[in-house]
């Protein structure tokens, strides 16, 4: 009786060592399945206006991102409308198009929570003629065309005044200057406010026009071209922008930390020339 207790005791024991060493086996493979579904590649949508930002998306940004383990696809608009909508709807993740004081204004204004993540390298506003290349020669009574969004035409004023073709009052908000700020035309202008991606295409019919940089890009504009550029400062570099609920994201960070990579920079010297980098 002793020998079979024994004997009992033993098999009992070896049942259930196997049997806890099958679960210890089953909890290491649940474990390491649950570990690779965590590592699954993180598909990101970036929305750009068509041309050069689209392109840096393209170039510099998508590239960078591949190689920290991301798919990116790049969704490309023809306006400065609906790449916030598409942003806050989250049909796309971060969009780069817009300065921060144009960001502030239309999320106040169609009640949206953005936060711009980092500053890009940024092509200025340029004066574009096809009939004058002395800005000093501008007939009077000559069409002068710039964007209609409140904070672009306020870059365009400005950019006029420092050429020299219209005074502005003295103290005014340079982020909202507009038409009625005006206290001297000396030559007459006459002043038509378009959509922006209609502006490079105007200058058939008109005789300047304030272009941003990245139509003027988009229209194969030379920027060493333009009569006259614009002073470059924090409010109008463009930013790249999220949801500001994804601002700490994992994405957010790698974001900023590849537009302030010293790959990005070279990607930028060699693709992206004459384009006005921010100090980080």
């Amino acid at each position: 009786m002793k020998i079979k207790k024994t004997l009992s005791i033993g098999l009992a024991t070896i049942i259930t060592l196997t049997t806890l060493v099958g679960c210890g086996t089953r909890k290491t493979d649940e474990k390491a399945s649950t570990s690779n579904s965590n590592q699954k590649i993180q598909e990101v949508k970036i929305g750009a206006t068509s041309g050069p930002y689209s392109d840096m998306v393209n170039k510099a940004i998508k590239p960078l991102l591949e190689k920290k383990g991301y798919k990116i696809s790049i969704v490309e608009f023809t306006d400065y409308i609906r790449p916030n909508h598409a942003l806050n709807d989250k049909e796309i993740d971060a969009n780069l198009f817009q300065h921060k004081i144009y960001m502030d204004k239309f999320a106040k204004e169609n009640n949206m929570d953005l936060t711009a993540l980092v500053q890009v390298p940024t092509a200025p506003m340029g004066l574009y003629s096809d009939k004058i290349k002395d800005i000093n020669k501008i007939q009077d009574k000559a069409e002068v065309t710039l964007p209609n969004d409140p904070s672009n035409a306020a870059r365009a004023y400005i950019l006029l005044s420092e050429a020299g073709l219209i005074k502005l009052k003295k103290d005014i908000d340079p982020l909202k200057a507009s038409q009625k700020d005006i206290i001297e035309n000396p030559k007459h202008l006459q002043f038509t406010e378009l959509e922006a991606a209609q502006l490079a295409r105007s200058l058939s019919s008109s005789t300047i026009s304030a272009v941003p940089g990245n139509f003027a890009l988009a229209a194969n504009f030379d920027l060493t071209t333009a009569l006259k550029l614009e002073k470059m400062t924090d409010n109008n570099r463009n930013n790249i922008v999220v949801k500001s609920e994804n601002k700490d994201s994992k994405l957010s960070k790698d974001l900023i930390s590849i537009v302030k990579s010293k790959e990005f920079d070279e990607i930028i010297n060699t693709d992206f020339k004459g384009f006005d980098k921010p100090l980080y």
